[in-house]
């Protein structure tokens, strides 16, 4: 349904119910339901069972107030300030990557890479707002898990988001690999920027908010991946996995990329919507 950007004034001046607030939004009904959540502080199937229920003045407008944002365009992250990535939630700010469902791909493909209970080192590059390192340690506490990120502003929220899950990661300020010494790990895993300079996309919907450092990987999109595979040879051990998120359209060149640099094992894999979306290698040494 299509509104004007005032819409709701008069809802909030003559006394809002759920039903109605949904009702004039302006939004797509469930980004509508997540930001109104998000001002009652309550979940969406409360609201479903609540939907006459009357909102005080104040916190109607509230919600109008997020709603005109959301119709301008901001993403409903950067609004609420969190996110849902592989069932955890997670602090999201303007400095970091918004996290997406198909990036639990990562995670998945990550700890069927590594033997429950078993001692593991895994590194993360580009760890934004930690949610790949994080989902890990959740799921496998006893992992040593690394994340690097160039971006201060977003190693301090995956430092609080990692705070805020209990969970032990080693965050460290480096520029790909610069900063880590010597070590080895059993298991690389990568979100890299992989978005073409020129891409279009890049002008539309949230990624207009997002940080272009966490998004373009050159001039082909390519550059941040190829570098990635090359640096992981001399930190993974024998028999250590890389993986890496690609474009939907990158599959095929990524798998190329690694067969060249020497890696076996090589596949890619697709995400929930059928699109080309990992890759993974194995480095023998």
């Amino acid at each position: 349904m299509s509104v004007e950007a005032g819409s709701g004034v008069n809802a909030v001046e003559t006394g809002a119910t759920i039903r109605s607030l949904l009702r004039d939004c302006g939004l797509p009904r469930l980004e509508g339901e997540v930001l109104l959540c998000s001002i009652l502080g309550c979940e969406r199937a409360w609201l479903i069972a609540h939907s006459e229920e009357a909102i005080d003045s104040s916190r109607a407008r509230a919600a109008g107030a997020r709603f005109a944002r959301r119709r301008a365009g901001e993403p409903v992250s950067h609004i609420t300030g969190w996110r849902e990535f592989y069932g955890l939630a997670l602090r999201v700010t303007p400095e970091v990557l918004i996290p997406r469902p198909e990036t639990e791909l990562l995670v998945e493909l990550a700890l069927g890479r590594l033997s429950p209970g078993a001692p593991a080192r895994v590194l993360e590059i580009g760890t934004g707002s930690g949610a790949i390192a994080i989902a890990l340690a959740s799921e496998r506490p006893g992992l040593g898990i690394v994340a690097t990120d160039v971006s201060e502003g977003a190693l301090a929220v995956a430092r609080r988001n990692a705070q805020e899950h209990r969970v032990e990661v080693d965050f460290v300020a480096s520029d790909w690999f610069d900063a880590l010494g010597q070590e080895q790990f059993d298991l690389i895993v990568s979100n890299p920027p992989y978005v073409a300079a020129r891409d279009p996309h890049l002008e539309r919907g949230d990624v207009r908010f997002e940080p272009r450092l966490a998004l373009v990987g050159g001039e082909d999109g390519l550059a941040c991946i190829r570098e990635i595979a090359a640096r992981a040879q001399n930190r993974l051990r024998p028999g250590g996995t890389l993986l890496m998120e690609h474009g939907y359209d990158q599959g095929d060149r990524c798998v190329e990329l690694l067969g060249a640099l020497g890696y076996t094992e090589v596949a890619d894999f697709n995400d929930l919507a059928g699109l080309p979306r990992a890759c993974a290698g194995v480095w023998r040494g």
